[in-house]
């Protein structure tokens, strides 16, 4: 296989352009980008539903303001929960401003007795989407593995303009997108 399409291949690549890309933001750049719920994002977000989030690792696009402002709005809030690179992911709720604990791979998240739930909507990092929107997550399956069980969740993938691809390298296993935010557009098929 061409390495170009080589799904490791890809991640490299696509976190060296997210990293290069974050970096050259101007400080105001960065803290408006995804600083507001876009009206395609707010039809979905109706008082009662449970979006999902994540808190943000590096260069990723950092969801806090969009779950803050959904949760005023009277959304509730859920984030994933990780125990080990095999073990399902599970969504457990959490207010914003809530205490996280420290998880595997350097990850953030409420504490393994929060309430368990079944997000409405979402919001999933990734490392590069393509025009299937496709995602390109960080390869462990976390996402995949669980979007797979919840297949009446509207999913939104969060992404800098930069990390689109034209065309990524997949299994069958991988779970589209819905749609995907980027600091400049929403993409739909």
């Amino acid at each position: 296989m061409n390495p170009e399409y080589d799904k490791q291949s890809q991640r490299l690549h696509y976190r060296n352009v997210r990293d290069q890309f974050v970096a050259a933001l101007s400080a105001q750049d960065r803290a408006l980008a995804f600083s507001k719920i876009p009206s395609p994002l707010d039809k979905y977000l109706h008082a009662s539903k449970i979006l999902a989030g994540y808190v943000a690792i590096g260069s990723e696009v950092d969801p806090s303001a969009l779950l803050a402002q959904a949760h005023a709005q009277g959304n509730d809030i859920a984030l994933p929960h990780v125990t080990g690179k095999t073990a399902p992911m599970r969504f457990l709720r959490w207010t914003p401003g809530d205490i996280l604990v420290p998880g595997p791979f350097g990850l953030l998240q409420p504490a393994d007795d929060n309430p368990e739930c079944r997000p409405d909507i979402i919001l999933t990092p990734l490392v590069a989407f393509d025009d299937r929107l496709i995602r390109l997550g960080q390869g462990a399956g976390h996402y995949d593995r669980a979007l797979s069980v919840l297949d009446q969740s509207i999913t939104i993938g969060l992404a800098w303009s930069v990390q689109h691809a034209p065309v990524l390298a997949s299994d069958i296993w991988d779970m589209p997108l819905d749609a995907v935010l980027t600091e400049t557009s929403w993409i739909t098929l």
